[in-house]
């Protein structure tokens, strides 16, 4: 017998993390366009709306500008959020400096390692997975430090 593969269809998953108090806020999406994305951050700025600043560590990704903002929304409205976040961008191939990442990786290890038919489905298992993990607090176990981030980086920072 023989297996044919079905193509379901695909999503994405946006993740911000607060990696030293365990908490992350995780958005499944059928699409990761630049509104999809403003519209996740629009999520974290109402989540934190006491914050003055907020600041992501993010990649280098196309959709991940501040220009989204106005893709999206009205000037105003655009203005408004843009002001709320302080951007720091990952080095070009350095994803793997980003926490997020991290997440992501224990999500599809904990959760998504499988085929999942429907988006519904996979929308209903990741926030039962982010319910679990903000419960237990789960935090990251960084172990990258300042003096071996100017070895490892060197290229990437040059000193003066």
């Amino acid at each position: 017998m023989t297996l044919n593969y079905v193509r379901n269809g695909t999503c994405n998953i946006f993740i911000a993390t607060e990696p030293l108090i365990g908490k992350r806020l995780v958005k499944v999406t059928e699409t990761r366009k630049k509104q999809d994305w403003s519209r996740f951050l629009s999520d974290i700025a109402k989540k934190y709306k006491h914050a003055e600043k907020i600041t992501l560590v993010i990649d280098n990704l196309n959709t991940h500008v501040p220009g989204s903002f106005y893709e999206t929304y009205e000037p105003e409205k655009a203005k408004a959020l843009l002001d709320r976040f302080d951007f720091v961008y990952t080095p070009k191939h350095g994803s793997w400096l980003n926490m997020a990442e991290i997440e992501l990786r224990v999500l599809s290890g904990q959760c998504l390692d499988r085929r999942i038919e429907h988006i519904s489905e996979v929308k209903r298992e990741v926030s039962a997975w982010e319910q679990e993990r903000n419960n237990k607090e789960a935090t990251i176990n960084w172990r990258f430090n300042t003096a071996d981030s100017r070895i490892k980086l060197k290229r990437l920072y040059p000193s003066i």
